[in-house]
């Protein structure tokens, strides 16, 4: 049985932890995520009493812990973005939405099926739930601070935040496609079941989550930059918490009207960050949301280390690990350089974009979702072994390179963009627009 002390001591040590390894961490090809699942794997093998972890007897507390986390997330990465929306700034991420993500679930759906030998609804699922990037555990990748600047993002960070911020909403028709699958009669699919999926669980919840996205982050931009009465003006009082309000109520008012929550939060922060770039209260609220996904980003990640190392990747077979290898190392590579093609960003650049395709908690909250309608032929624990296996090769592998990776490409760009310069530094504008 798991000591309440024991739990505070881990509580506190671990809110310390989340505050002080970035900066020790600055440089260093590590992240704090991988820091934490170490430290879950280290504290179970030494026999302390942690807590049982099991997904399955445990779904709604797993699928509700995860789901705070990445509408955190969202907020935090909308925030962020400082390039303005539209078809032609964001052309790289429709890319990645419109041809990365449907090759990348067309490929895993059928190693799926042919490989695991798992039914058309199993393996839609899978796919589903590993398609989205995760906006959790890419941070090192991520859009930075919000500035007052809107060209002072670097190609590779504005495409892969953009990316994460959209493609986790955008991948829930797939997952209650592969619901509805599960649970029609003998798997078959009919003509009225594809027309629902289509008009409904596709168009009319993704609408839903652009339209309430778009008005409740309006509604805010007012109160936070415009209202008349200063004790309205949130900005004049720069409270971050105002952030976590925020994030709920385009949540909660969207799921309230059966659209994708995900998709309104990110466009919420989007409203608000275009409301008034240039003011200080951005940088404010994201602070305080970046200060909040860091602590549950690293409890998450503590508790998966803790549950491989009691024996969660059991289940796993060599097939599914091939399955989730090929994702990392394959697909995810060679679908984002196909999408990236023609767009602003260079070789380079395109092949950084098509490799950090980073699987995390996102795919935790969807599996954890689907699996609570009944139908799927694969045992649960099958399931979580293989999105488990998956999401820890992916916080392993770019979690050691994404450091070097990015400084790297940092390095070029400013040694680029100083050549034919007479002892004068470049802005940082000039430095994220050159192309490598």
């Amino acid at each position: 049985m798991t000591s309440p002390d024991l739990i505070y001591t881990l509580l506190g040590a671990g809110a310390l932890l989340a505050a002080v390894l970035p900066r020790l961490l600055a440089g260093v090809p590590l992240s704090l995520p991988l820091v934490f699942l170490v430290c879950g794997v280290i504290l179970q093998l030494l026999q302390l009493p942690m807590p049982e972890l099991d997904p399955v007897s445990d779904r709604a507390w797993v699928e509700h812990v995860t789901e705070i986390c990445v509408v955190t997330s969202l907020m935090g990465a909308g925030l962020a973005l400082n390039r303005p929306f539209g078809w032609r700034n964001w052309r790289a991420t429709w890319r990645q939405l419109g041809v990365t993500m449907p090759l990348t679930m067309a490929a895993v759906g059928f190693l799926a099926w042919g490989v695991l030998g798992w039914a058309p609804a199993s393996a839609l699922l899978v796919a589903a739930v590993l398609a989205p990037t995760d906006p959790v555990l890419a941070s090192e990748v991520r859009v930075g601070a919000p500035t007052d600047s809107e060209h002072d993002e670097d190609e590779v960070r504005f495409t892969l935040t953009s990316e994460a911020g959209l493609n986790d909403g955008l991948a829930f028709p797939f997952v209650l496609a592969a619901v509805a699958l599960a649970a029609a009669a003998g798997g078959r699919v009919t003509g009225g079941g594809i027309a629902h999926w289509a008009l409904v669980d596709l168009l009319y919840k993704c609408a839903v989550g652009v339209a309430a996205g778009l008005a409740v982050g309006a509604l805010l931009g007012w109160l936070f930059f415009r209202a008349e009465w200063r004790a309205m003006r949130l900005s004049e009082h720069r409270e971050g918490f105002v952030a976590i309000g925020a994030t709920f109520l385009a949540y909660g008012v969207t799921e309230l009207l059966h659209g994708y929550g995900f998709v309104a939060v990110f466009v919420t922060a989007c409203r608000i960050r275009a409301a008034e770039r240039a003011h200080g209260f951005h940088m404010v609220l994201h602070d305080f949301v970046e200060q909040v996904e860091r602590l549950l980003t690293a409890a998450l990640l503590f508790l998966l280390g803790v549950f491989v190392a009691q024996g969660g990747l059991g289940p796993l077979t060599w097939q599914g690990a091939l399955v989730g290898l090929l994702l990392l190392f394959v697909i995810r590579p060679l679908a984002g350089w196909v999408a990236q093609l023609r767009t602003p960003a260079g070789p380079r650049e395109r092949l950084v974009i098509a490799f950090f395709g980073i699987r995390g908690i996102g795919s935790l909250f969807y599996l954890a979702h689907a699996l609570g309608s009944p139908g799927f032929d694969v045992p649960a624990r099958q399931l979580w072994a293989v999105v488990t296996f998956t999401v820890l090769a992916s916080v392993v592998l770019h979690g050691v390179t994404a450091t070097p990776v990015i400084s790297r490409l940092d390095r070029l760009r400013r040694r680029k963009a100083r050549s034919g310069r007479a002892g004068t530094d470049p802005g940082e504008d000039e430095v994220a627009g050159e192309r490598l």
